[in-house]
């Protein structure tokens, strides 16, 4: 018979259909986080949704109020005094079609890409680079902005998109395993209010159906939703 790792043994005691409460999986799973680096909390969120279809599709931007733990990577597509606005909010890259031409050449180690209007022209072009890596500028999501200094602050200070998954789910860090249970749960409410006032017009019947709470290398959890506020 194999011999059980220290990992195997640590989770030999978990009953995987339990219904956690979110302070106990939040608790639960740090504690079973035992990687060497600083692992990511991460939520799963199952809706009652089909995204096939444009009246059930799921997308917006939360700022957690705790940060995410990372260092967000912005570059903004912006001219003149817009440009200097953006490089004094912090933004890593500012350019124009100088920004276009590098990000065409392959340099896309961005987390979020903003843009004034005036400049969609140019960044039109780049629909089949950015869009499959999610970070093609959206006025709905307020990436596309005449405050690019407001929006690379808040990018830089947490905010975070959530967009469903072709299966119905929304995947989501909130946070770090080094963040107090607290600020754990901070994120978790916000980000779960924020889903929820999301719902679209053409989700029928129960909307959040499943919530589950993980670390980057460990189990999931899965969360009572009698405990999630507005399930």
């Amino acid at each position: 018979m194999a011999k059980l790792t220290k990992k195997a043994k640590s989770l030999a005691h978990l009953d995987r259909e339990k219904l956690y409460g979110v302070d106990e999986a939040l608790k639960t799973i740090k504690e079973l986080a035992t990687a060497k680096f600083d692992e990511t909390i991460e939520v799963a969120l199952n809706l009652g949704v089909d995204p096939r279809h444009a009246d059930q599709m799921v997308r917006g931007m939360v700022s957690l109020p705790a940060g995410t733990g990372k260092e967000m990577k912005v570059a903004v597509f912006a001219r003149a005094d817009k440009a200097e606005a953006a490089t004094a909010a912090g933004a890593d890259k500012v350019g124009a079609e100088d920004l276009m031409e590098d990000m065409l050449a392959g340099n896309l180690d961005y987390d979020r890409v903003i843009a004034t209007p005036d400049m969609m022209g140019i960044v039109g072009r780049l629909g089949k680079t950015l869009g499959p890596k999610g970070l093609m500028p959206n006025p709905k999501l307020g990436t596309v902005t005449m405050d690019v200094a407001e929006a690379v602050k808040a990018a830089k200070a947490g905010q975070v998109e959530f967009r469903v998954e072709k299966q119905g789910i929304i995947h989501s860090g909130i946070g770090k395993k080094s963040f107090s249970d607290a600020d754990l749960r901070k994120n978790f409410d916000a980000l779960v209010d924020a889903v929820i006032k999301s719902k679209p017009s053409g989700s029928k019947g129960k909307y959040l159906r499943k919530v589950a709470i993980s670390s980057s290398m460990g189990p999931g959890l899965k969360v009572n939703l009698a405990d999630v506020a507005g399930a």
